[in-house]
Order: structure tokens, then sequence, then C-alpha cells
């Protein structure tokens, strides 16, 4: 593995997997394996659980850690041959550069802008760095997919199941703000990789891009997914036609009681953060089927299998 930027970035997802099982068991195993490696951590949008669990990875692993919120007044140029005669005073080559040098690993968290597409799909920024930097690039989320959450997600579902086949449901759930798609699109890669049953379930108009979702059954009715599941993901996303837009706020699709009892003693997940009572009502959330908590420690062991990999 020379990067972590996708699941297309893993010759075997599966053994990552293992990796990640065999670091939630011992997580101090490799504690030398990073001795004298640094990894730099650039942050163009704020985050709690991917960066503290990620730089909690990289010291398990003995690793020194350089973060930079680099929204801060550091406007990074992206396209080449431009002239730079406008505000931003570095570019993307140049960055890359220095940093590979300062550097052994580069994660780099850069969200989407809702409002170009085209750009947003190519995960322009991490796509740059990837092309410029000497070192490996670990996405911390791009514009389209977020594979450290990813692995954690399918972590969690591994520990906990209690069937060799569980009923694995993505749901949309109401969200005031337009939000990315990167969570679901990155959820649904993943789980086509794990062997689970995979049902997505939305209002109609908030399909995701067909190259995440060729193959995987959609129910747009919510209560017919949730019947007999094993387990329920809620997160909200926009639309991706037209892109970005908000084209309802339904109620209905709230993660209630009377939806969970539908499932099959199903356990709830949501990646956080979480707006309760409108993606998910208290009793939910507070209830012992949620594992939201888990899940949430579970990305330290992914992010340490992932750092394991690319140190080797």
């Amino acid at each position: 593995m020379q990067h972590f930027t996708s699941v297309h970035d893993v010759e075997n997802p599966a053994t990552l997997l293992q990796d990640a099982l065999m670091m939630k068991r011992n997580p101090l195993k490799f504690k030398k394996l990073g001795k004298d490696k640094t990894l730099g951590m650039l942050f163009f949008n704020p985050s709690l659980r991917t960066r503290m669990s990620t730089e909690k990875a990289a010291l398990n692993l003995g690793m020194q850690v350089i973060s930079l919120n680099a929204s801060e007044g550091w406007k990074l140029e992206m396209t080449e041959g431009v002239v730079m005669n406008g505000d931003k005073a570095e570019h993307i080559i140049e960055a890359a550069g220095v940093i590979s040098q300062y550097c052994d690993i580069l994660g780099v968290r850069s969200f989407p802008t809702l409002t170009d597409r085209a750009s947003d799909y190519r995960d322009d920024v991490i796509s740059k760095f990837k092309k410029y930097a000497k070192v490996p690039v670990v996405s911390l989320e791009g514009s389209m997919v977020h594979p450290l959450q990813s692995l954690a997600d399918w972590l969690t579902i591994e520990t906990l199941k209690t069937k060799k086949r569980p009923k694995v449901v993505l749901t949309w759930a109401p969200h005031p703000k337009a939000l990315p798609q990167a969570v679901p699109n990155s959820f649904v890669e993943w789980m086509k990789q794990a062997e689970v049953d995979l049902v997505i379930t939305h209002p109609k108009g908030y399909e995701l891009s067909t190259q995440f979702t060729d193959g995987v059954t959609i129910e747009y009715n919510q209560n017919q997914a949730f019947k007999d599941a094993d387990f329920i993901y809620a997160k909200n996303w926009s639309a991706y036609e037209p892109y970005g837009q908000i084209l309802n706020m339904d109620p209905n699709w709230t993660i209630s009681p009377e939806k969970m009892a539908l499932t099959d003693n199903g356990k709830f997940m949501h990646c956080l953060p979480v707006r309760r009572n409108q993606i998910v009502m208290d009793a939910v959330i507070d209830s012992p089927n949620s594992i939201v908590l888990e899940q949430a420690n579970n990305r330290t062991f992914a992010a340490m299998a992932v750092l394991k990999n690319l140190l080797r």
C-alpha cells in the first residue's frame, strides 16, 4: 500500500481489517515501529475524532506528530500553470515537496465545496497532495470519500456482529444543513468488500452516485428497509443531483424507537457528530443498542492499521 485515500489503494481490504482487529486487541504491540518517524497532518477543515484518533494511533506506534490547521490564513494554489498574481502565496507543488521533507507520512483533510461536483469528485486537494508529495498520503476525509471512517465502521460491525452475514442498513436522516456525501459513499464502497447484506434507504432524490451504489439494494421505504436489520447506520447527505442541495427535511426519517423496533435487535451507528432529535431520538442513541462511542473508539485502531502498513 503506497497511499490510503480510498479502498482502491488497498490490495486486500480484508487483511487490513484483520490488522485493525489485532490493533484493537493489543494497541501497543507495535509501539516501536514508528520510532524516529513523523506523521504530518494538514486540516483544511476542522476535526475532532479524525484528528485525535489518528494522532493517538501514531503515538501508539511510536511516531511523532505535527499538525497544521491549514485553513487558517494559508491560501494554497492548486492549479498548475496559473499566474499567481492573486491572494494565494504558495503553490501545492512546493508545499507538498517541502512537507515531504519534514514528514514520513502525510495526512490531509479537506471537505467538498458542494457547488462544483466535478472538482469535488476529483477530490482535488487530496489528489494534488498525492501527486506532488514524496511520502505516503492518508485521507483524513476528502470531498468524495472518508476511508478511515469506513474502515472503523467495518471494524465495529465485525466486532459486534452475531451472525456470519448480518443485514446492514445505511439510512438517510434529516439535517438542517447541506452535508457531504463522503461518509455514505465510502461506507458503501467498503461494505461491498465485507460479508454483509447491504441496503441503502433514502427519500427519492437522494440517490448517491452510481459509481458507489451500483449493485447495491436501494429501498425507498425506510420501514421496509429496517425489517430484520442487524445494524442501522444513520447519516444525512445532500443531493447528488441537483448537487449539494437539500430537497426535504422530512421528520418521518428521523431514527426513532418505533423504527428500531422493526429491526432484529439492531445496533445503532453514526459517525458523529450527530444532531440529537433531528437525526436520531435520544431514546435510541442513549439506548444499550447504540454503539456510536465504540464506533468512534475504533477510529484509533483503524488508523493504526493503516499507518502500520504504510510504515512497513
